[in-house]
């Protein structure tokens, strides 16, 4: 094998028409070799992928990286930022002599950029808060959130169905609390057609549900809802806007804020129109700790996530998961992901060895590399690549060194981010809480014997999003059933209905009953 060899395939696999993203230059046992360069397709990155590696191999630069240049080609980002090391992305980068010896090395100018950010939390406390409704949750994804095992969450089913058909909204905690407690004193006798549910195992759902509230996930769980057309966003010059969700104050709840993630993503795929291929996403979605969606996770919940990523791309997003090795993915899940961008692994334990085989065998052979040696040889910044080229088909492997993000490689500080946040738009619409009357009124009104609590039940169904969201543009009409029956009956019975779409793709009834009365 020879330089020039070595060249000409990089020439011939990274050739793309069209705009694409600069990944790096080349290495070929540690060199940079010729002036090929590594690039990824634009149109490929609704196609998924993976970034992946040890702790402190360049992981989260990579996905800096990524993001930056999305947004400069115009293209929407969310990310969820754990450590709070990616605010960043919203100042300018600093040049030092590393950044400038690498930049040279790749053949490449270094040109600070900030890309336009909106910090989002979901507890207020970083960011402008999020929520979402515990109906629109389900209780397939609430019981992931509050770790709950199979008869438990076999009961939160049961009560979310006798919700639906009773017309009561679950809107927040306190609902749910509510609806439980009423199902084991008054309301016992109307589960006869349901079937009844153990004092015992209601009893470790309010704990559950008490401990969460302690975590600070009752400030999540509420109205306003999160729209997720508000990620779909570029700003006046043309820039795609990077939503990074700020979880520093969350790490000691994974499963709250990896569900959150996931729920977002069926909300995507449930809003948003078919549009087949494009010539650049509409969003492209990263999320980082993905171990933590399938730690733990049951086969239902498994199916469904795999159902999401595959079924999402035809809407025009990207997915890409950021872990430590590809076993932290599904295999079905995994075998989605055509651009791979996979960085430094250990081999110390036996373990170690037998995680750096099955990364190896995920990837195409290589006449160049021999795979498992250079994946412990890699330094920091530098990965083993191969996209899918526009015909779909991977591109040989490479090692490449990664250029530089051109934004902050530390964080903003705290007080300009709460500026900015104060700042945003977003936060004018969604800081102030809206606590209508749900389920907690009414079954406290019924259980006073006051009838005129529940009068207004079924009309509350509906909401005042459509008066909140007067004046600003929806999504593009597609074939979605919910968007159909919104366009015969009305936009706010539509998402009531594509709510309940959202919870069947993950196990629990399609359209509700009471829903299906209204209706039909």
């Amino acid at each position: 094998m020879n330089d020039s060899t070595f060249e000409a395939s990089v020439r011939e696999g990274y050739a793309f028409e069209g705009e694409t993203l600069l990944l790096g230059a080349p290495l070929l046992d540690g060199k940079v070799r010729g002036e090929a360069r590594v690039r990824v397709p634009i149109a490929m990155m609704n196609r998924h992928g993976l970034i992946a590696g040890a702790t402190g191999t360049g992981k989260t630069r990579t996905l800096q990286l990524l993001a930056g240049q999305l947004s400069v080609a115009g293209v929407p980002v969310f990310l969820a930022d754990i450590k709070g090391d990616l605010s960043g992305l919203a100042a300018p980068g600093v040049s030092n002599a590393k950044i400038e010896e690498r930049c040279r090395a790749i053949g490449i100018p270094f040109i600070p950029a900030a890309s336009p950010v909106e910090f989002v939390s979901l507890t207020g406390e970083s960011g402008t808060p999020i929520r979402a409704t515990v109906s629109s949750f389900g209780p397939l994804l609430l019981a992931r959130a509050l770790d709950l095992n199979d008869t438990q969450q076999s009961v939160l089913a049961l009560v979310f169905k006798f919700c639906d058909d009773r017309g009561l909204l679950l809107l927040d905690l306190s609902d749910l609390r509510a609806a439980l407690q009423y199902l084991t004193g008054d309301g016992a006798t109307e589960l006869a057609e349901f079937g009844g549910m153990s004092k015992a195992t209601v009893g470790v759902l309010l704990r559950k549900i008490v401990e969460l509230e302690s975590q600070g996930a009752d400030r999540f769980f509420g109205e306003p809802e999160f729209e997720v057309e508000d990620l779909i966003r570029t700003d006046a010059s043309g820039k795609g806007i990077v939503t990074a969700l700020e979880l520093s104050d969350l790490q000691e709840r994974p499963a709250l804020f990896s569900t959150f993630m996931m729920w977002l993503l069926a909300s995507l795929y449930r809003e948003l129109p078919e549009v087949g291929d494009l010539d650049k996403p509409k969003l492209v979605f990263f999320f980082d700790e993905a171990h933590l969606l399938f730690e733990d996770a049951s086969k239902p919940f498994l199916n469904q996530v795999e159902q999401v990523v595959r079924l999402v791309r035809s809407k025009g997003v990207g997915v890409f998961f950021v872990t430590q090795t590809p076993k932290d993915v599904p295999a079905d899940v995994l075998a989605q992901l055509g651009n791979r961008v996979q960085h430094a692994l250990r081999a110390f334990t036996p373990d170690d060895e037998r995680a750096l085989r099955a990364t190896a065998n995920t990837f195409p052979r290589s006449d160049h590399y021999d795979i498992p040696k250079t994946l412990t040889s890699l330094g920091i910044g530098e990965a083993i690549v191969t996209v899918l080229s526009p015909r779909g088909t991977p591109t040989p492997v490479v090692a490449t060194l990664l250029a530089p993000p051109s934004s902050l490689m530390t964080p903003i500080p705290p007080a300009e981010l709460q500026a900015r946040v104060a700042a945003s738009p977003l936060h004018a619409e969604y800081a102030k809480v809206i606590d209508r009357e749900s389920a907690r009124e009414v079954l406290e009104a019924k259980a006073r014997g006051d009838e005129g609590g529940a009068e207004d039940v079924e009309s509350a169904s509906a909401g005042p999003a459509a008066a909140r969201r007067k004046g600003k543009s929806a999504p593009a009409d597609g074939p979605d059933v919910a968007q159909q029956i919104g366009k015969a009956l009305g936009s706010p019975l539509a998402r009531t209905v594509g709510r309940e779409l959202v919870r069947g793709l993950f196990g629990v009834l399609g359209v509700s009953t009471s829903t299906r009365r209204r209706l039909w």
